[in-house]
């Protein structure tokens, strides 16, 4: 089952390393990880979807919480959230076939960022499933090449999440 963990933790060289190594040290799979600055230059925040059972986070959770640079963890297990990918998609597209993929992009509500002799570069924002979709319904035309940022979630306002301080 995947898990979405959020971490905020100091904004300093080595904090996504020790994150990580924490995870390798103890056989944590990440399934994937977006960190970026917040709104406070001192902070960022790791968004970490980890797969395993409810035991597994409770134990990643308890060893991020031992990172001296990990200011607040939250579990955003059997809370409301959202969550996003962002994704970079350069499709083959001889002449004939650029309608056609035009089509399904405007379908999945993606936007293409740039058009080549032979591809077309694709940006889709969404839910995992979304971009898995798109992913798969582009398949048949040819996949160039393809860049994905981790998820990126935030609970609901006015939902509760799980928190340790």
């Amino acid at each position: 089952m995947k898990h979405i963990i959020s971490a905020l933790v100091q904004n300093r060289p080595g904090v996504l390393a020790h994150v990580a190594g924490m995870f390798a040290a103890r056989a944590f799979n990440i399934d994937s990880l977006a960190v970026g600055r917040t709104d406070n230059p001192a902070l960022s925040r790791m968004t970490i979807v980890v797969l395993g059972d409810d035991k597994v986070v409770e134990q990643v959770r308890k060893q991020l919480a031992k990172i001296i640079d990990v200011v607040k963890i939250q579990d955003f297990s059997g809370t409301e959230v959202i969550a996003r990918d962002l994704m970079l998609l350069c499709v083959h597209t001889p002449p004939e076939k650029r309608p056609e993929v035009l089509a399904m992009v405007e379908m999945f509500k993606a936007k293409v960022v740039d058009i080549g002799p032979k591809t077309v570069m694709v940006e889709a924002t969404g839910p995992e499933e979304k971009i898995e979709a798109l992913i798969e319904a582009c398949r048949p035309y040819g996949i160039k090449n393809m860049v994905r940022t981790g998820t990126i979630a935030m609970a609901k306002f006015g939902k509760t999440t799980n928190e340790n301080e």
